[in-house]
């Protein structure tokens, strides 16, 4: 569990669902998921699959607090409190644990923060935060905020190390959480990563979130296939070298800058 600024924890692995077909597709996906042991489950309103998360949720039998469930906010919708709701009502759900600003927007998102913490203060999201706001944004946020966002999800994983956004996360209290942790399949052939992988005996999907976790982060991979869900999960019983750390760091294609997309 990754501890979360004004309380509660976070787990480390969740799934995520992007781009999963609302439905049975996405239903099996987060079964398959809970079935592993996951506990964490990251959706948003853009991904319209909403409420196959929920009706997965409610087939599983387990106590609404034992899973933890993300949601994000579209910017660009004006009404911030009616949208919650009716990712409440896709979901199924009397709150989420954790409400995102799925993108920052120009002269919108001070205003939005503020309706989060006041959703927060409501009990309609135990936890807030943004994702895909860089190190500048990500700055000016916290200097006017009354509240610390409590997590920051960006892309990251070895060939996206953004140095400076996670260290500054790490200094504010803020947990930065990985999507496209596996950069969507595409590193899983490069030859330092398969070096390291071989020398375990794990896939190279498992050395690059175990990188993640290393540097303190929440992972969510997306996979709708049942088999890369359940490997995906087996990276909490080994540990990388610090040299083989050392070496994927190196693999940043970033600069170490602090940019995040959009």
């Amino acid at each position: 569990m990754r501890e979360l600024l004004g309380g509660g924890g976070m787990p480390v692995l969740g799934l995520g669902v992007w781009q999963i077909p609302d439905g049975r597709e996405t239903e099996l996906a987060v079964e398959w998921a809970l079935e592993a042991g996951y506990r964490h489950i990251d959706t948003a309103a853009l991904y319209h699959n909403e409420r196959g998360v929920g009706a997965a949720l409610r087939r599983s039998g387990l106590p609404r607090e034992q899973v933890f469930v993300t949601t994000k906010l579209m910017p660009a919708r004006p009404n911030v409190t009616r949208e919650l709701e009716l990712s409440l009502d896709r979901l199924g759900l009397d709150y989420v644990d954790l409400y995102l600003i799925h993108w920052p927007l120009p002269l919108v998102t001070s205003r939005q923060w503020r309706a989060l913490e006041s959703l927060q203060e409501a009990g309609l999201a135990r936890s807030i935060g943004v994702s895909n706001f860089g190190l500048r944004r990500l700055r000016a946020l916290v200097a006017n905020a009354a509240r610390t966002p409590a997590v920051d999800q960006v892309q990251l994983s070895p060939l996206h190390y953004r140095r400076k956004l996670v260290d500054y996360c790490h200094e504010q209290g803020i947990v930065p959480v990985a999507y496209s942790p596996l950069e969507r399949g595409k590193a899983l052939g490069h030859p330092t990563i398969t070096a390291i992988a071989d020398r375990l005996g794990r896939t190279a999907a498992q050395v690059m979130l175990r990188w993640a976790v290393q540097h303190s982060a929440v992972v969510i991979p997306k996979s709708s296939r049942r088999e890369h869900i359940r490997s995906n999960a087996q990276i909490f019983d080994f540990e990388l070298s610090a040299d083989s750390m050392r070496a994927l760091d190196d693999l940043d294609r970033t600069g170490g800058s602090g940019r995040a997309r959009p």
